[in-house]
């Protein structure tokens, strides 16, 4: 899909502090909102995993301790069946997806119930120069997110987030390679994500 321009003042709440070039590319597509929502409620094909919830303006990384909205990147949620994440109620919450899978294998005997993950291939999402770095803005909203099971990450690319290098997942594989061709890094499928992985990013 093609870049479209976009104000660079206009934007959502992790650029606020932000200065520099950005580019911006739509992937509208009709309906799909509502469809990735949907399917964040049968996750299971049982209808017993619990849909993605939005993240609260000061809702804080699991891991790090930030606050998930002022940062850019991608964002994580992650549902554990009677667990209390970091001693809050359900979901643990990331502002990097590296470090929901690191969080994931940290607390490999919990029962994890569903694994959400910011959808790039559904948001608006922008792509701005910050300090030489190439830096993607984060969505934290309830239909931003799609299951992390399904989609396609372009792992380690010169677009960072919050945390630097990190996993971009994509509903459609095209997205993904459309994006790896531009902005390199390597196509993984949730199953091929490992510690070994996990420990190359965040640089």
């Amino acid at each position: 899909m093609t870049p479209s321009k976009r104000d660079p003042n206009h934007g959502d709440s992790s650029d606020a502090s932000a200065t520099g070039a950005s580019c911006t590319r739509r992937h509208a597509i009709v309906a799909t909102a509502g469809i990735t929502a949907g399917l964040a409620g049968c996750l299971g094909g049982d209808g017993g995993a619990p849909e993605a919830v939005t993240l609260s303006e000061d809702a804080t990384c699991d891991v790090c301790g930030m606050v998930i909205s002022q940062h850019p990147g991608p964002t994580s949620e992650i549902f554990y069946a009677d667990e209390q994440p970091a001693g809050h109620d359900n979901p643990a919450r990331f502002d990097s997806t590296w470090e929901a899978f690191q969080f994931d294998f940290e607390h490999e005997d919990w029962s994890r119930e569903a694994f959400y993950v910011t959808d790039y291939s559904t948001v608006d999402y922008e792509i701005r120069t910050d300090d030489d770095q190439e830096i993607i803005s984060t969505h934290y909203d309830a239909d931003s997110f799609v299951d992390a099971t399904t989609v396609t990450f372009v792992a380690g690319s010169s677009v960072v987030g919050a945390m630097g290098e990190d996993l971009i997942a994509f509903s459609e594989a095209g997205d993904a390679e459309s994006f790896q061709s531009e902005y390199g890094g390597d196509i993984v499928s949730f199953e091929e994500v490992s510690p070994e992985l996990i420990s190359t990013l965040g640089r």
